[in-house]
């Protein structure tokens, strides 16, 4: 079980790079590297909240929960 980021895919249709998200919502390119690979142990709401803002997106098009089956199908 866990939770899986698509805040690549977002970025993606947004047409805007990770470095310039980075710079807009106040924090580092290693920070958001690190969100977007889905190795992060948390995540501040009011980050969140500047990711959609930016994005112009729900919290549900970046994260998603995914059971142990969905997860070990993907591997």
């Amino acid at each position: 079980m866990g939770i899986s980021v698509s805040l690549d895919v977002v970025l993606a249709k947004r047409k805007m790079r990770s470095k310039e998200l980075a710079a807009r919502v106040g924090i580092t390119e290693q920070n958001l590297s690190i969100l977007k690979s889905g190795r992060a142990k948390a995540i501040r709401f009011s980050t969140l909240s500047a990711i959609c803002e930016h994005l112009e997106c729900q919290p549900g098009d970046i994260l998603q929960f995914k059971t142990e089956k969905e997860t070990a199908g993907s591997t």
